[in-house]
């Protein structure tokens, strides 16, 4: 049970209502982590657009990989609902049962290209409390592999996304 009253549908501001209602009707429910932003329209509104920009629509990086980086990040950060939201959602994008339990073991596990290996890793490395750390060459090597600066930019932007949804998630004990 989370640690703070969350709204139902119904207590929403119109304008979040407005943006929740496609939610609802696809899935039956809201999420928590969507009544949870619920409680402040500015934080609704600016993480909707997050979702929205690195998530949903088609960008630079595959769904396959921002979903593992989702995956990955989440359970790094020990937000168990965030992992499990994602397993369905990666499940919905085509990746398969076996892929998903690879992601989830680890980098090291998952059958994929030394590329995307190192983009993963470098994502865990980046979600870490040490970011500060990273140096130029661990970006160039990236770079080797073939991603570019716009790339590299998405996966981190998506690695802290999730750092902030499972923060919010971790602190307000949703999923739980």
């Amino acid at each position: 049970m989370a640690h703070i009253k969350l709204p139902e549908f119904e207590d929403m501001s119109p304008e979040i209502q407005e943006k929740a209602r496609p939610i609802l009707e696809k899935t039956g429910q809201l999420g928590e982590i969507f009544k949870l932003i619920a409680l402040d329209e500015k934080i609704y509104f600016a993480t909707d657009m997050m979702v929205q920009k690195y998530l949903l629509e088609k960008t630079t990086l595959s769904y396959d990989i921002k979903e593992a980086i989702a995956l990955l990040i989440s359970k790094e950060n020990g937000c168990k609902m965030c992992v499990d939201v994602h397993k369905s959602i990666a499940k919905m994008l085509g990746l398969s049962e076996e892929k998903i339990e690879q992601i989830l073991q680890g980098v090291e596990s998952i059958n994929t290209t030394e590329g995307e290996k190192a983009l993963l890793n470098f994502c865990i490395k980046a979600s870490k409390k040490d970011n500060y750390k990273i140096e130029k060459k661990e970006i160039d090597a990236l770079k080797e592999f073939g991603y570019n600066d716009v790339q590299i930019l998405e996966a981190v932007a998506i690695t802290g996304y999730f750092n902030y949804i499972n923060t919010l998630s971790n602190v307000f004990a949703l999923g739980e």
